[in-house]
């Protein structure tokens, strides 16, 4: 299976390394010093708690060009790099070629569509802790290495996509094709919105910010006001979704941050618009109140454009 990576960060770099371990023909797009590194050295995946992996020689490149028409597209660049990514990635895209966005957020897939048509675009999710530490080298924090990818509307079971999941299994990646992937994007989005919100604005990870009885109650209000959004939306979201939630952050290892907690730290653009401002448009447009998730926007709002915005 030939897949490219659009975007080596912390997602595209433990997702592709994985599906190369696999035995996958995986190329990855990446730009300056880190594509630098890689072509050097390789992309190195670093974990305490899951294998460490080192793909050299890696097939790098800045240009898609250079790579040419795949099977699978993992689409993994920041949520403000979209449109223009939609444009680079063209080269790659053939006739039975799945574009998969694993980025944060809902409306993700309706740029892509826009560039692709419905055909070639997948829904997906990806849960992932993990990070550019150094050129050419990602941190992985956490034993966690999900994704979750489905054709949109009532399809049956798609072999280029049960192809995907069995070299995911075999890369040691938790592999899920579920009935209803739009629910399942919105599930991730109603969990990231929460960790992402709060773990920045209280500039901790999540073991303070769970542990608190204030913040954990933050968490909960944030993810109501969501779900209650995805209703007026049309989707339904299962009762029992917050405690769910509630008990994935438990589970994880209390230094485990978001990657808007890490972006706020070192100064990087907030995806802050396309999550809680998300959340806060279409509770605007749909007439539902949210007043948490707007105080969070506010309390973001001056850093949304990282250390070139005065921090």
């Amino acid at each position: 299976m030939k897949i490219a990576v659009m975007g080596t960060g912390g997602v595209g770099g433990v997702f592709g390394a994985r599906l190369a371990d696999a035995g996958c023909d995986v190329s990855f797009i990446a730009r300056g010093a880190h594509l630098a590194a890689i072509r050097k050295n390789g992309l190195k995946i670093v974990s305490a708690e899951v294998k460490d992996s080192l793909i050299h020689p890696c097939k790098a490149s800045d240009d898609p060009k250079e790579i040419g028409p795949v099977d699978v597209v993992l689409f993994c660049v920041k949520l403000w790099d979209t449109e223009s990514a939609a444009k680079q990635i063209e080269p790659l895209v053939g006739e039975s070629t799945a574009i998969i966005s694993l980025q944060n957020g809902i409306l993700k897939d309706d740029v892509l569509r826009k560039h692709f048509g419905s055909e070639k675009v997948v829904g997906g999710v990806s849960y992932v802790a993990a990070t550019i530490s150094a050129p050419g080298v990602v941190t992985q924090k956490g034993v966690v290495q999900k994704l979750v990818f489905g054709e949109y509307g009532s399809k049956p079971e798609s072999p280029r996509l049960k192809e995907l999941q069995d070299a995911c299994i075999k890369g040691g990646i938790d592999a899920e094709i579920p009935d209803n992937i739009e629910k399942a994007i919105w599930e991730k989005f109603v969990f990231l919105v929460a960790m992402s919100a709060v773990t920045a604005a209280t500039r901790q990870t999540i073991g303070p910010v769970r542990s608190h009885e204030s913040t954990r109650r933050l968490l909960v209000d944030v993810m109501t006001e969501a779900i209650a959004v995805a209703k007026a939306r049309g989707i339904v979201l299962d009762d029992g979704l917050i405690d769910r939630r509630l008990a994935y952050w438990d589970g994880l290892s209390p230094d485990v941050t978001s990657s808007m907690q890490h972006d706020l730290q070192h100064g990087n653009r907030l995806e802050l618009p396309w999550l809680s401002g998300t959340v806060v448009d279409l509770g605007r447009e749909l007439n539902v109140p949210t007043p948490v998730n707007r105080v969070l926007v506010d309390l973001l709002m001056p850093f949304i454009d990282g250390a070139k915005n005065g921090r």
